[in-house]
Order: structure tokens, then C-alpha cells, then sequence
């Protein structure tokens, strides 16, 4: 049998170009959810209310998007993929000028549900659009280039969009994402071919997956480590500014650091996850709880908090990919529905976070949320062993 013909090098060429636009995209949607962590108290003074009341915006943002991700994804299986993403990009860019121009913190708040919803759909079709576009042979560096974008949008979009907060104000922030999300817009509209729905009805899956110990175990797992990670990172900016002797400029490389570091977890992760990515996902959980209990301590020297943030925000991701790693391996017939409850599972962990850190800067103190982030990851570390424990399969890759 022969093998299929090579396409021409301009087409291959152009194929590239689709994929790494996915990758922009991406970095986009991803850059939109977490920026406000990093302007939470610029917002606040703008409308004169709390930080925790701020907090807000990531607990509401992360509950849509867990809420509506299997739903939108039903409603929309049979929709053309093309005019679905750009679809979404024009709420999403609607959303940002409402961001831009709210009068509010309620209005804010609304535009952040339209984008969120935008959010939902974006991860529910972009691996899969990304794997169609990608050249002959080259699917895995297509996975690769998405998560190199939500990997640039914590080292690169929360500093920069940062940066404009302080230097233009926290509207001209979401104005530059809207700004670029535009132009991602009109690039999707004249590269991407027309992809029609390929989708195989795998949410008949739902309850078999739903009855599968060790998969609600990882989603429970999941949903603790993401609760204790977020009740101590949304609050990161006012603490080290207001608890720590941390400048406005420094701020901003701590934030810039947490981001980087996501690149070694990455690193590790590619380079030892075939031989042991159980033992990665515990040696991950301890060093969080670890580098939460040591915030405190850690916040009045620029030095420690570095060094305290490069263990945490390289644990952090680390424990994301092993943790997809296992879920995705439970069903491979049914993988975008499993992939689909982890996002799910991820932002309802990301919005109870937010939620109780809030609680716990308004009835205890700022200063409190590390402690509050460590025993949320202490209960994390009991599900882990007790994982362990229960499913001899996970101990197969140790």
C-alpha cells in the first residue's frame, strides 16, 4: 500500500501557521481568567470595595465555566467547529469592551460570565480543532504549541497585563485583551479551513464514567488541590503588598516567577512522567502544602518568596499534567468527555478557592491564606494516600 502523498510546503507552511494560531488563542483565553489576580486591588479601589469582594470575579468566572463546559458542549456538538470558535471569540470580545467600560463592579461582573461562557466552549473544541489542523505527523506538537499558549498566558499575560494595570489602569488591561482577541478573530476567520463536527456521541459514556471509583477519586483529588492552590494564589498580589515588604515592581516578577516555573513542572513532567507519575503527583501535593505553610515566613524577603514560588508554582503545574495524565487514560474511547468534566472539575476547584480565601481574608486576615491554602492541601495529601492505597493499578506507574 502506498502512503499517503506529501502535501506541497506551502500548505504544509500554512497548516503550521493554524496550529500556532490555536496556540495564540489560547494564550489569549487563558491570560483573561487569570489577569484579574493580578489587578484585584486596583479593581477594588476603583470601586471601592474589598479584595475579597473582588474575589468575586475569579469564583463567579470559575463556576461558569465548570457549570456550563459539558452543557455548552452538548448544545453544540453538531455546530461547523470554524463558525463555532469565531462565534465565541465575538461574545468573548464583546465581554472585554463591556469589561472596559463597566460602571459597575455588577456590570464587571456580567461581562466576566459572557467571557467565561466563551471559555467553556474554547477548551471544550480546541484540542480537537488543533489536532485537524495540525500537518501530517505532527499531532503531538499541536498539543504541544496549546500548552505552550496556557503555559505563556500565567509566565507571560498576568505580568504584562499587570504592567498595564499599573502603569494605564486595570481597564486598559482588558482593553489590550480585547484588542488582540480581535485580531486572533480575523486570523481565525482567513486561516482555519471549515471543520465540520466529527463528534462520535460519546456523552452516552456519562454514566459509566460516572460509576468509575478511581475516575471520581482523581476528580476529587483534583477539585481539593485546585480549592487549596486558589484559596492562597487569588489573594497572592494584596498579600505580598500589603503582609510582605514587597514592592509594586517586584510584585510583578513574583507573579512572573510562580508563571515561569510552570515551564520546569512542564520540563519534569515530559522527562519522568512515563517511569513515575504517581510518585510525581504526591512529591507535587507535599511541596504545595509545603509552600503554603511557608508564605508567611516567606513574604518579607524577596529572596524567600522566590524561592518559595518557583517550588510552588513548578508543583502546581507539574500536578495538573499528571493528574490529566492519569484521567485521560481512564476511557480512551470516551476522552472528550472525560477531558471536558476535568476542565470542568479544575474551575470548580478554582472557584471554591477563590471563595473561601475571600472568607478567610474577610474573617480572619490577608495574612491568613497560605495557612487556610495549606490545610485545604493537607485533606488533598489524605486523598492522595488513601488513592494509593485503594487502586493498586495507580502504583503500576509509580
Amino acid at each position: 500500500m502506498e502512503p499517503p502523498p506529501e502535501p506541497n510546503s506551502a500548505s504544509r507552511r500554512s497548516k503550521y501557521f493554524q496550529v500556532i494560531l490555536m496556540g495564540v488563542s489560547a494564550f489569549v483565553v487563558n491570560t483573561t481568567e487569570f489577569v484579574p489576580v493580578a489587578l484585584l486591588s486596583d479593581i477594588a479601589q476603583d470601586f471601592s470595595i474589598t479584595t475579597a469582594e473582588t474575589g468575586w470575579m475569579l469564583t463567579l468566572y470559575a463556576w461558569v465555566v465548570a457549570a456550563m463546559s459539558l452543557p455548552l458542549m452538548l448544545l453544540t456538538t453538531r455546530l461547523e467547529r470554524k463558525r463555532l470558535l469565531l462565534a465565541l471569540f465575538a461574545v468573548f470580545i464583546a465581554s472585554h469592551a463591556l469589561s472596559v467600560f463597566a460602571w459597575s463592579f455588577n456590570v464587571l461582573l456580567i461581562s466576566r460570565v459572557g467571557i467565561a461562557l466563551s471559555h467553556a466552549i474554547f477548551w471544550a473544541i480546541t484540542a480537537a480543532i488543533a489536532l485537524r489542523v495540525a500537518p501530517q505527523g505532527k499531532k503531538a506538537l499541536a498539543l504541544s504549541i496549546l500548552a505552550t499558549g496556557t503555559s505563556l498566558a500565567l509566565v507571560l499575560g498576568v505580568p504584562i497585563g499587570r504592567i498595564l494595570g499599573q502603569w494605564f489602569g486595570w481597564r486598559t488591561t482588558f482593553a489590550g485583551i480585547g484588542i488582540i482577541a480581535f485580531i486572533v478573530f480575523i486570523l481565525q476567520a482567513k486561516l482555519l479551513p471549515d471543520l465540520p463536527s466529527m463528534f462520535d456521541g460519546s456523552f452516552s459514556k456519562l454514566p459509566e464514567l460516572l460509576r468509575n471509583p478511581l475516575l471520581i477519586c482523581l476528580y476529587l483529588f483534583c477539585f481539593v488541590v485546585f480549592t487549596a492552590d486558589y484559596a492562597a494564589y487569588s489573594y497572592i498580589e494584596p498579600f505580598m503588598s500589603k503582609i510582605g515588604t514587597i514592592s509594586e515592581n517586584q510584585v510583578t516578577f513574583i507573579l512572573l516567577l510562580f508563571g515561569g516555573a510552570g515551564l520546569i513542572g512542564s520540563y519534569i513532567f515530559s522527562r519522568w512522567n512515563e517511569r513515575s507519575t504517581t510518585r510525581l503527583m504526591l512529591i507535587s501535593t507535599v511541596l504545595i502544602l509545603a509552600a503554603m505553610m511557608l508564605m508567611l515566613w516567606a513574604v518579607s524577603s524577596i529572596w524567600l518568596l522566590s524561592i518559595v514560588t518557583v517550588v510552588w508554582g513548578t508543583a502546581m503545574i507539574l500536578l495538573m499534567l499528571t493528574i490529566q495524565s492519569k484521567v485521560i487514560e481512564i476511557d480512551v474511547n470516551a476522552q472528550d468527555m472525560v477531558m471536558a468534566m476535568f476542565s470542568a472539575i479544575i474551575n470548580l476547584g478554582i472557584g471554591m478557592g477563590a471563595l473561601l480565601g475571600g472568607y478567610a481574608v474577610t474573617y480572619i486576615s490577608l495574612s491568613s491564606v497560605g495557612f487556610v491554602g495549606a490545610a485545604i492541601a493537607a485533606l488533598a495529601l489524605i486523598v492522595m494516600v488513601y488513592m494509593v492505597r485503594r487502586f493498586p493499578e495507580l502504583s503500576h506507574n509509580s
